[in-house]
């Protein structure tokens, strides 16, 4: 089930406007241009910031997200019928090929139970084509980025045109092994409704990521470093053998 933040209403509205530098796409449009791809598919895609972007660039593009809302969202933004848009997860993907897959932001994270984990990393094997490449995203867990995760450091006021003022904060609720659970909070200047969402992540290591890789039957080709966030994050680069 999806968090409230993409699904409420209220909050998914605002989603785009409360997290507008998306510059760290542009480093995944270069590395499916870099890979030759022409048909891509991403996964968690949201409200289809990625998507879009590459469809404007000429790429054949189906995104996927579990949270109807988000959907909504993306299929109401101009350009929105360039994109084959999916409702479900890599479990209810149709019969397809792909040349890339990508998982951005948090996307991998997200998916928190070790059996949901393996039935995606499943799934996106079967949607791509022999030699197709898997690319996506999760935070080392050795930087501890959930220390950051409070209202001192997170605060945030937000202008957002037709809904007026927005705060902002994150707090972490529980840090249990590997799972840190968090809640966002939102304040509407216009009538001072608050709202909150409740998420939780699972911080991966990489031997963990690469173990997983290997026994859904990916070849794993290199491991990066995210150059917008140096020492936060592990980008992997997996491929379907041929």
């Amino acid at each position: 089930m999806a968090d409230d933040i993409f699904k409420h209403p209220r909050l998914i509205a605002i989603y785009d406007a409360l997290d507008p530098d998306r510059s760290d796409l542009d480093v995944y449009a270069a590395i499916a241009e870099g890979l030759g791809a022409r048909r891509v598919l991403d996964l968690g895609c949201g409200t289809g910031t990625f998507a879009l972007l590459l469809a404007n660039r000429g790429f054949e593009v189906i995104g996927v997200d579990p949270a109807g809302g988000s959907l909504d969202v993306a299929r109401a933004k101009p350009g929105s019928n360039r994109v084959h848009w999916i409702h479900g997860d890599a479990a209810a993907l149709p019969p397809i090929q792909v040349d890339l897959v990508t998982m951005t932001a948090n996307v991998a994270q997200a998916i928190v139970d070790p059996l949901d984990w393996q039935g995606t990393l499943h799934g996106v094997y079967d949607g791509l084509r022999p030699g197709g490449h898997f690319v996506f995203e999760t935070r080392d867990p050795a930087y501890r980025a959930w220390r950051e995760w409070n209202r001192a450091e997170s605060y945030s006021i937000t202008e957002i045109q037709g809904v007026g003022s927005v705060e902002s904060w994150v707090d972490v609720v529980e840090v249990s092994g590997p799972l840190v659970r968090f809640r966002w909070t939102w304040v509407f200047a216009a009538d001072q409704e608050v709202l909150t969402s409740d998420s939780t992540l699972r911080f991966r290591t990489r031997d963990e990521v690469e173990e997983a890789l290997v026994a859904a039957g990916f070849a794993l080709d290199q491991v990066r470093g995210a150059p917008d966030r140096p020492g936060r994050e592990l980008v992997f680069f997996a491929r379907r053998p041929e």
